[in-house]
């Protein structure tokens, strides 16, 4: 498997794991568990799983983009701040709790 395909396939996860995580803690502490606004006031108008499920559909698709047409670093960069500053903190926050 190339590095490159790695880095996609770690981008998606982070997606999945992100909405995963968001969804879970939107549902047990409310709508302001999400900080992002816009995410927040899409989820008041069609639903959590709808605007979550949009929003990582969108972010992976572009994920995808850069994939296809080798902006590999703006990926890779991508992925590590997902992980960093999505899904880390929402495992920090699910082990405190």
């Amino acid at each position: 498997m190339s590095v490159r395909r790695l880095i996609l396939i770690l981008f998606i996860v982070t997606q999945v794991c992100d909405g995963l995580f968001t969804y879970v803690a939107v549902s047990t502490w409310g709508a302001h568990a999400e900080a992002n606004v816009l995410l927040s006031t899409w989820m008041a108008l069609v639903g959590p799983a709808a605007a979550l499920a949009g929003a990582k559909l969108i972010a992976t698709a572009c994920g995808i983009l850069l994939y296809v047409r080798r902006i590999d670093r703006p990926l890779a960069m991508a992925t590590m701040l997902y992980a960093g500053a999505a899904v880390l903190p929402w495992l920090i926050v699910f082990q405190t709790r």
